[in-house]
């Protein structure tokens, strides 16, 4: 099995203490090298950068998914099924809104998936997800 090379991910905000306090506290995202205008994340084995950039932050438009308007930019992980509903868990229990309320979507099709989006401090969207089998990730 080859291993997948981790992605780098470089982000506004328009807080990093918020940032940190979102990406390490709430979802356990160890904090790498940082200076005093960005922050680095370790995202599940990605590279995720927190750029102070207000000007920036907010816009999100969305595009109809499985009955759901899905944040068009946004950024994520795909889980393992035991780590997505401990995930879920925890942004329930710490009152997260989410955009879209964990839950399984494409029902029986090839590629099933429990998903969930919410919005970090600065209002940049994440969504995390899991399928019941890796396999289908690309599955038609």
């Amino acid at each position: 099995m080859s291993v997948i090379p981790p992605f780098h991910l470089a982000f506004p905000v328009d807080d990093l203490n918020s940032a940190r306090s979102f990406y390490g506290d709430l979802l356990g995202c160890p904090e790498g090298r940082s200076s005093v205008d960005w922050v680095d994340f370790d995202f599940y084995g990605h590279q995720i950068v927190a750029h102070f950039a207000p000007h920036e932050t907010g816009a999100v438009s969305a595009n109809a998914v499985d009955g759901h308007g899905v944040p068009v930019r946004h950024f994520g992980v795909v889980l393992p099924m035991e780590d997505w509903h401990a995930a879920a868990e925890r942004l329930t229990s710490a009152g997260v809104d989410f955009i879209i309320k964990p839950y399984t979507r494409f029902k029986g099709e090839p590629g099933e998936q429990a998903t969930m989006f919410f919005k970090d401090p600065s209002g940049n969207a994440v969504e995390m997800k899991a399928f019941a089998d890796p396999s289908k990730l690309f599955a038609k």
